[in-house]
């Protein structure tokens, strides 16, 4: 049985998404390149929430470059180059939150442009679902020469955003 986010994606493909389904708005292959063995295809984070996780990773997502990709009624996905992340509320899930310190993914870490751009995305991020780790330690909590801000949201993500060169 396939789920309603394949779909939607072969709908999108072929150019024809149904009603209140959005087709691409990214192009996912523009000024990118061939993808390259190895390279991220996308990861699809399961969240409790999907509102809840839209205000979050939406504002994020967009605030790093990313742009609406995919969406459908259980879900959502932001593009970057060949790389995508989705957010569905499945009802498949197991579980109503995210635990990132039991066995499975702790955190996803992006690069910010800089300095200036990990501080105002942190500073930001409260306003938009997200809470600063490590606070005491901010912004050398990965250690004296990692520039980043480690931030959670309310279904319990971890995000670690990297201060580029």
């Amino acid at each position: 049985m396939e789920d309603q986010r394949g779909v939607v994606m072969a709908e999108i493909e072929q150019g024809v998404a149904g009603p209140g389904q959005t087709q691409a708005v990214a192009d996912m292959s523009s000024g990118a390149g061939q993808p390259v063995a190895g390279m991220l295809h996308h990861v699809e984070l399961w969240v409790a929430n999907l509102d809840r996780a839209i205000v979050s990773w939406g504002w994020l997502l967009t605030a790093l470059g990313y742009r609406l990709y995919q969406d459908w009624p259980g879900g959502r996905s932001w593009g970057a180059g060949h790389t995508y992340i989705v957010v569905e509320q499945s009802p498949a899930r197991t579980a109503s939150r995210h635990d990132r310190l039991r066995p499975g993914l702790n955190h996803l870490a992006f690069f910010a442009a800089d300095r200036n751009h990990v501080d105002e995305l942190a500073a930001e991020a409260v306003l938009h679902g997200w809470t600063l780790l490590f606070a005491d330690r901010h912004p050398y909590a990965g250690g004296e020469h990692h520039y980043a801000a480690y931030l959670e949201n309310a279904d319990g993500f971890e995000v670690e955003l990297v201060a580029g060169s």
